[in-house]
This record gives C-alpha cells, sequence and structure tokens, in this order.
C-alpha cells in the first residue's frame, strides 16, 4: 500500500505526464513526415520519372483511384501504364493513402497544390516564388522541401530556393 504523500504526488503528476504525452504525439504526428520512405518499387519506378513520387498521404484515397483511373490524361499527359502495374499501384495507393480530417477533402482536380491544408500551409508565398526558374511550379515540392524525395516536409529542412530574389525570403522565416 503507497503512503497518503506518495498516492497525492502520483495523482498530480499522472494528468500532467498524460498531457505532455498527448502534446508530444500531436508534435510528431503534424511532423510533416507523411509517410515513411516504403515505397513501392513500381510506384517510385513510374511515377518518380517525371515528378516526385508523392506520399501517398497527401491525397485521399477517392483522388488517387480518379488519377489512376486517368492515366491516359495525366494532368495533360499519356502517362498510361499497363493494367496490371495500374492494379499494383492503384491498390497500394488505396492502402496508403491519406485519412486524417487534414487531407480528407478531396481537392479541385484531384491536385495536391489545391487542397485546402496545401494552400494554408503556402498562403505566405508570392506568385512569382512558383514561376521561378528553380522553383518552375508548385508541385515542385524539392525546390523548397530539402527531403521531399524521403517523404518529409518538415518546415526546419526548408531551403530558399536559388536564384530566387531576396524580397521573398521572409515568406520563408515566418
Amino acid at each position: 500500500m503507497q503512503a497518503p504523500t506518495q498516492t497525492r504526488t502520483l495523482k498530480r503528476t499522472l494528468p500532467a505526464l498524460a498531457l505532455l504525452l498527448g502534446l508530444t504525439t500531436a508534435a510528431l504526428a503534424d511532423s510533416g513526415n507523411l509517410n515513411p520512405r516504403q515505397m513501392l518499387p513500381s510506384y517510385q519506378q513510374e511515377c518518380a520519372a517525371c515528378h516526385l513520387a508523392y506520399p501517398p498521404g497527401l491525397l485521399p484515397a477517392r483522388s488517387w483511384g480518379r488519377i489512376m483511373n486517368g492515366l491516359d490524361q495525366h494532368y495533360g499527359t499519356d502517362a498510361s501504364l499497363d493494367a496490371a502495374t495500374v492494379q499494383q499501384i492503384g491498390q497500394w495507393l488505396q492502402a496508403k493513402a491519406g485519412t486524417t480530417k487534414r487531407v480528407s477533402a478531396e481537392p479541385p482536380q484531384d491536385r495536391i497544390t489545391e487542397s485546402a491544408w496545401f494552400l494554408r500551409k503556402h498562403r505566405k508565398l508570392d506568385a512569382p516564388v512558383w514561376q521561378h526558374a528553380s522553383v518552375k511550379s508548385a508541385a515542385n515540392c524539392a525546390a523548397c522541401h530539402t527531403r521531399a524525395e524521403q517523404g518529409s516536409f518538415d518546415e526546419s529542412q526548408l531551403q530558399f530556393p536559388r536564384g530566387l530574389d531576396a524580397r521573398y525570403r521572409r515568406a520563408f522565416q515566418d
């Protein structure tokens, strides 16, 4: 049996520990690392041949389904694949798709760069940033996120794009 002072101390300490654990878990969940870098090799090979193999957690399952069903008109390009590869990648994307409240809303045209969370996170960037030669478009995550290819978009690992006018630097520091 515990002494009364130990019981009181324990009763005061447990809620504080639970709060701390909850805050730590929430911070880790929003650290920007959406999926461990365990990419399906065929997804990596096929998709990264043209652009970043985006972590599946960036879009909900329905968006991935429409993307995979429309590869013949993939954002203006014919990215058709054989049926077996489409099925394999499609099933993997469905299993790994984003399920959090943040990504559950299907963005217009299933574009990651049009999703509410993406627009909110990048709201301070001026339009010329996206059009700069070293950035090219909002879809080029690796222009600023140094670990985008590893699936990490942690803000502590941002880099200011080469050649971009210094007047846009403030948005990167906020």
